[in-house]
């Protein structure tokens, strides 16, 4: 568990980030009158999103097809209405929708956004209370309002105009004020890119230029590892964020305003690791929060990808190990969380790997669902959902109970070891350990995975020991678990007891097998799939440490 000096920092901290906020939303409430409409706007960031013209002609038509869910406001305002979910109200209240209006280029969808704009100034805009003014949402918010603001003010009238501007005004002193209270890293970068954004779209003093700048490269500069990858070891998280940097990096260049200095090598680093997470067929492996990944949206981002190079082996900040031979890659977490503010959103992964062959993923780990609610995204980060080996079903990191402080890893691994080498043969070897088990069980969980030259065959080995190095005894009374989650896509074939074959849609087929144990197929849960949760199935392998500490199991490609 945690220390008791390290919890009484948590408590303390999260104390601290309270009262901050609390005085923060007084006087932004006291001096609310002293804001004022600027004059007109300079400048629209380019949205790097995808647009979707039938999803515009929805909205048109009243009915909003948002978070997996569809609202059908029967001429009403959809802010007087009930919403279907949380992830729906967040995504309605970030306004990110009104890109699609733009793939109409009308009026008429012009007119639609503003009339929808107008009711939510009118149903929250003067009361700062719920999702609508949660952090993330309102700096989401006020990227799209100005990213989409010629669709906004196209036709517009003068009142539309003051009321809209000065609200991005207010929006953007409340970032400002609440910045330091945000719990989440990538939600305070996220406010750091909405601020810098504003400075230029509105006339704004030099100052405040440099001012924005200056505090976005503290967040580039906390945020973004040596390595390119993000504190908070999620691979999804640079690709959110470059779809807002790459716009604020051109926006910068065509007005001729001087660069955040870590601007540009920020996002040179961030590049390499974005591809380090990419399997063959292009998706994006699912560590630590990822979720599904829309194709189209990683292109817009890699389009503009001007390093080059091999993919990197390693990503020694981030924790991650890379094997890719012939057509294989394998993907493999080799960390852990670094901090409390970190843990809140990592998952219970540690040494679990994901593996694909040409454009099929085989082995995955289950993955964040994009829009399911708290109860889900909890589940998702269990070490259950990933493919690795747990104990006595108890994650090998473990979550507060505490209400005050939210669901951080109070308890988990401390050292990760990793050993790289590649044999005469040339095949990659890599030899991890963990010490999650060693509080709960006195046990510690060592992997060996081995990729041949050419990429035709992975084997592996998990077995514990003690702290010091002993094989469990006779009298241990642990079981573990060795779960080896498949993609949706793959069907499981058993063909024995101690083998099951994966064949993938165009007839690529790996067999499975493990040497003295049974292979057992048992349903399973994918949360990453973009159309939502969706069913799926995974390979087990259970094994009691008093008759086996250790198991070797391989997968072998077919054809």
């Amino acid at each position: 568990m945690l220390a008791g000096g390290q919890l009484y920092r948590a408590y303390l901290s999260e104390a601290r980030r309270r009262v901050h906020r609390s005085v923060a939303l007084t006087r932004l409430r006291l001096f609310r009158a002293s804001v004022r409409a600027p004059e007109r706007l300079i400048v629209a960031p380019t949205d790097l999103r995808p647009i979707d013209a039938f999803v515009a002609e929805e909205i048109l038509e009243g009915r909003f097809p948002l978070a997996g869910r569809v609202l059908d406001t029967n001429g009403t305002s959809p802010f007087f209405l009930e919403l279907p979910s949380r992830p729906f109200a967040m995504r309605l209240h970030a306004f990110s929708w009104i890109r699609h209006l733009r793939a109409l280029r009308s009026p008429e969808a012009s007119a639609a956004a503003r009339t929808i704009v107008n009711q939510w100034l009118s149903t929250h805009g003067r009361v700062i209370d719920g999702i609508a003014w949660e952090p993330e949402t309102v700096a989401s918010r006020l990227i799209a309002w100005l990213s989409h603001s010629p669709v906004l003010l196209n036709g517009a009238d003068t009142v539309f105009y003051r009321r809209f501007s000065r609200s991005l005004v207010y929006q953007g002193r409340y970032l400002e004020r609440l910045c330091g209270s945000a719990i989440e890293p990538e939600t305070r970068f996220r406010i750091r890119i909405a601020l810098a954004m504003l400075t230029l779209a509105v006339p704004s003093r030099a100052g405040q230029i440099r001012k924005a700048a200056a505090r976005l490269d503290q967040e580039i500069e906390a945020q973004i590892l040596a390595d390119g990858g993000h504190v908070s070891r999620n691979p999804r998280a640079a690709l959110d964020l470059l779809l807002d940097l790459l716009p604020l990096r051109q926006t910068y260049m065509n007005l001729g305003h001087d660069m955040p200095q870590r601007l540009i090598s920020g996002i040179d680093r961030m590049y390499p690791a974005l591809r380090f997470f990419r399997h063959q067929g292009g998706d994006l492996a699912l560590f630590n929060g990822a979720t599904a990944t829309l194709a189209n949206e990683l292109m817009a981002v890699l389009r503009y990808d001007e390093t080059s190079g091999q993919t990197f082996k390693a990503l020694p900040h981030m924790g991650y190990q890379r094997m890719a031979s012939g057509q294989t890659v394998v993907i493999v977490d080799s960390g852990m969380a670094q901090d409390l503010e970190t843990s809140r959103t990592a998952h219970a992964g540690t040494l679990s790997f994901e593996m694909s062959a040409g454009k099929n993923r085989f082995i995955v780990n289950a993955g964040s669902p994009r829009f399911a609610g708290n109860h889900y995204r909890q589940m998702a980060r269990a070490s259950a959902a990933h493919s690795t080996v747990i104990l006595n079903e108890t994650s090998s990191s473990r979550l507060s109970q505490s209400s005050y402080l939210g669901p951080v890893m109070a308890e988990g691994p401390k050292h990760v070891t990793v050993r790289r080498e590649e044999s005469a043969e040339g095949e990659d070897r890599l030899d991890m350990s963990h010490d999650g088990y060693a509080g709960l069980f006195g046990l510690v969980h060592h992997r060996h995975l081995r990729l041949s030259q050419g990429g035709t065959r992975l084997g592996g080995r998990d077995f514990f020991t003690r702290p010091g190095g002993e094989t469990p005894g006779a009298g241990e009374t642990a079981t573990a678990i060795a779960r080896f989650h498949v993609h949706p896509a793959i069907d499981l074939i058993q063909a024995g007891r101690d083998s099951v074959l994966l064949k993938a849609p165009d007839g690529e087929s790996w067999l499975f097998s493990v040497d003295g144990h049974e292979a057992v197929i048992s349903e399973d849960i994918f949360f990453a799939d973009a159309s939502g949760i969706r069913a799926s199935e995974q390979i087990e392998v259970r094994f009691s440490l008093a008759e086996h500490a250790e198991i070797d199991w391989q997968f072998i490609r077919q054809r």
